[in-house]
């Protein structure tokens, strides 16, 4: 992330008014107003952009990712994805079915602890993330805090028998640091589990062109990241490996995952998940792509129009594109 170079042939915001047409192509998007003024703790005061809201900037605790309802949807649809590029698991590190402690970072709408503490009921099972916009009703053995993962973890070390994050992406300071932070607070014999996408999305048979607005999604995420102070290149640069290694975990091992978006693969399985995939992205593509193309100084109508030629593109059926996945899992060492 240090000492990188920022991307440069990102294609002009204007562009895709011309690939759209005039604003009437432009599908109507919600904007219903937020207004958090009547709420007091500062927890809840999230900063708005064109209607949506986001995690308000405190310290270190960013994400570029909306926090509204139409970003959690898409969430939860991409947990069933996530679940299903993973043969049905919520997670490859080998646990016991005795593990006490666990950790889900970034834990999002909490839907992946809720499902991990139904599925080991006698786990104490903690989600963290910087906003509340987890669900009210969970398992008993489930329980959710405000916590920044950047910095200094309140929890006792050596305590956690398996910590789990997942899609990180794009909100990590140093990757080096938190998994440093992570080896000091798992017992020695426990887990850490990472699993991160790349935000490119390319093709194997030519058919997502650099010059598509899916062939220019990734380079607009690495270009905002440069400027936000944060990478979106972790899998590229095999960041969670090199970052677990040097922390000390051993028995690391991986899974790659293509993931397709849309129905075009013939197996039957990845199809299914193509058409997951494409449901996430069509849920919500405002929610992914607002903040960082806000960032980079786009306008309103600009960021409308790339967001319509996302939609044309997917739904076309004449592109075949996928993103990379990657599943890094390794274990404290029992002496230390």
């Amino acid at each position: 992330m240090a000492g990188a170079e920022p991307q440069t042939d990102i294609l002009p915001a204007e562009h895709w008014a011309a690939q759209v047409g005039d604003a009437q192509d432009v599908p109507d998007i919600d904007t219903e107003d937020e207004s958090t003024a009547s709420l007091t703790s500062s927890i809840y005061k999230y900063r708005t952009i064109s209607g949506r809201t986001y995690h308000a900037e405190r310290g270190d605790a960013q994400y570029w990712a909306s926090n509204d309802d139409a970003q959690g949807e898409s969430l939860d649809i991409n947990h069933h994805c996530c679940t299903l590029a993973l043969g049905g698991k919520l997670h490859m590190a080998p646990l016991s079915k005795d593990i006490e402690n666990v950790l889900d970072i970034g834990t999002g709408t909490g839907i992946w602890a809720i499902d991990f503490a139904d599925q080991y009921p006698e786990a104490t099972v903690t989600g963290t993330d910087i906003t509340p916009v987890q669900a009210a009703f969970v398992p008993p053995n489930l329980k959710f805090e405000i916590e920044d993962c950047n910095t200094d973890w309140t929890f006792a070390p050596n305590h956690f028998d398996f910590v789990h994050l997942r899609w990180m992406i794009g909100s990590i300071l140093d990757w080096y640091k938190l998994f440093a932070r992570a080896y000091t607070h798992i017992k020695p014999g426990g887990w850490l589990e990472t699993y991160e996408m790349s935000a490119v999305i390319e093709s194997d048979d030519g058919t997502v062109l650099e010059s598509s607005a899916l062939g220019q999604w990734g380079k607009i995420f690495i270009e905002g990241g440069h400027k936000l102070g944060v990478s979106f290149e972790v899998v590229q640069d095999n960041l969670q490996r090199k970052a677990m290694e040097a922390a000390g975990f051993v028995d690391i091992q991986e899974k790659k995952i293509k993931m397709p978006i849309g129905s075009w693969p013939k197996d039957k399985e990845i199809k299914e998940q193509g058409l997951f995939s494409r449901a996430v992205l069509e849920q919500d593509p405002e929610g992914y792509i607002l903040f960082i193309t806000n960032t980079l100084g786009w306008s309103r109508e600009q960021i409308l129009v790339y967001v319509a030629q996302i939609r044309k593109e997917v739904r076309s059926g004449k592109y075949h594109p996928y993103y990379k996945q990657l599943v890094v899992w390794g274990r404290k060492p029992e002496s230390v």
